[in-house]
C-alpha cells in the first residue's frame, strides 16, 4: 500500500498512538486485533507494520510482533498528510474567514470553492449545508450561497451548548494517562501558546487560529464524533469575526491566551480542580466578550 494513501497514513498515526501507551518489549496482538483497535483493515495494518518495522519501532517476525521503542514525533505523519478533502476544505474556509476575505453578504460559489481547495463539488455542498439550519448561510440559485450573520438569541444558545460539551470534554483531557497521545498534544499546545507569548506583535493575527485549535483539541479528547462536529462548526461561527468590534481585539486575545495557559498548566500539573475552574472561567469570559463585541444587525 502506497505511503501517500490517506487510509494508510491515518491508520499509522492511530497505531502509533496505541503503541505509545505500551512499554518497549510488549508483545503486540494479531493484525485483526490491531486493525480493530485503530479501525483499519488487515491489509492496511500489514502495510503499517511493515513501515514501522522499517522505522525500527516494532520487530515483526512471522506472527510475533514486539514493540522495540516508544514512538517519537518524527514517526508520525503530519496533520497536512492525514487530512481528508473535507478537512482541507474546512481549513481553507477558516483561513478565508480569519483573513477577513468573506465580508457580510459574500456570495460563495460551489465550483469556485472546489477549485480553490482542490476538493469535489459534493464535498463543498455537504460542508455548506451543515450551516444552513442555523440561518448563517442561505442557498442561492446556480450553486451559490449567501453568508449571513447570527442573532443574540443564536449566540446565547450556542454558548449554552458550548458550555455543556466543552466542560465534559475538558474532563476527558484530565482523565487521559500521562505520556499518552492527549498528554503529548497538551505539551505541544503549551509550546504553541508560549511561542505566541514570545511574539506579542503576532498575537492579533495568529491567536484566532490557535484559539480554534485549542478548543478543537479539547473537544477531540472526548472521542465523540458529535462533540468534534460541534467544535468544527463553532470554530467557524465564533471566528466569523467581521461582525466583531475590533477596537479591543488585541486585549481580548492577550487575555484569552493567558487563560488558555492557565488551563494547560493546571492540566499538566495534574491539578484537576484548578484546570476545571480555569476552563469554566475561560468559557464565561469568551461568552461575555462575544456578546459585548459583536456588531448586531
Amino acid at each position: 500500500m502506497a505511503r501517500n494513501n490517506l487510509t494508510f497514513r491515518v491508520a499509522c498515526n492511530r497505531l502509533l498512538d496505541d503503541l505509545a501507551q505500551q512499554e518497549p518489549g510488549a508483545t503486540l496482538g494479531s493484525e485483526i486485533t490491531l486493525g480493530t483497535r485503530v479501525g483499519a483493515s488487515r491489509t492496511t495494518i500489514r502495510a503499517v507494520l511493515t513501515h514501522l518495522a522499517e522505522a525500527g519501532v516494532v520487530r515483526w517476525e512471522g506472527r510475533a510482533k514486539t514493540l522495540l521503542r516508544r514512538p517519537v514525533a518524527a514517526d508520525y505523519f503530519g496533520s497536512r498528510q492525514t487530512e481528508s478533502p473535507a478537512e482541507r476544505l474546512e481549513r481553507g474556509f477558516m483561513s478565508l474567514i480569519l483573513n477577513g476575505l468573506l465580508p457580510p453578504g459574500s456570495a460563495l460559489n460551489e465550483s469556485w470553492l472546489a477549485r480553490r481547495f482542490e476538493v469535489p463539488v459534493a464535498t463543498v455542498r455537504t460542508f455548506l449545508v451543515r450551516f444552513e439550519p442555523f440561518g448563517l448561510i442561505e442557498k442561492q440559485p446556480n450553486r451559490s450561497w449567501l453568508l449571513k450573520g447570527f442573532t443574540r438569541d443564536f449566540a446565547a444558545e450556542m454558548f449554552e451548548m458550548r458550555d455543556l460539551i466543552e466542560m465534559r470534554a475538558i474532563r476527558a483531557v484530565l482523565d487521559a494517562p500521562q505520556g499518552g497521545a492527549i498528554h503529548r498534544a497538551l505539551h505541544d499546545m503549551e509550546r504553541r501558546h508560549l511561542d505566541l507569548v514570545a511574539r506579542p506583535e503576532a498575537i492579533e493575527d495568529a491567536f484566532p487560529a490557535l484559539d480554534a485549535a485549542f478548543h478543537r483539541f479539547v473537544c477531540g479528547a472526548a472521542d465523540n464524533r458529535f462533540f468534534d462536529d460541534f467544535a468544527r462548526r463553532i470554530s467557524i461561527i465564533v471566528h466569523y469575526h467581521y461582525q466583531w468590534n475590533k477596537q479591543d481585539e488585541a486585549a481580548r486575545n492577550r487575555a484569552a491566551l493567558s487563560e488558555h495557559l492557565v488551563v494547560i498548566r493546571a492540566a499538566l500539573d495534574g491539578d484537576r480542580a484548578a484546570a476545571e475552574r480555569a476552563f469554566a472561567e475561560h468559557l464565561r469570559t469568551a461568552r461575555r466578550n462575544l456578546m459585548a463585541s459583536v456588531i448586531w444587525e
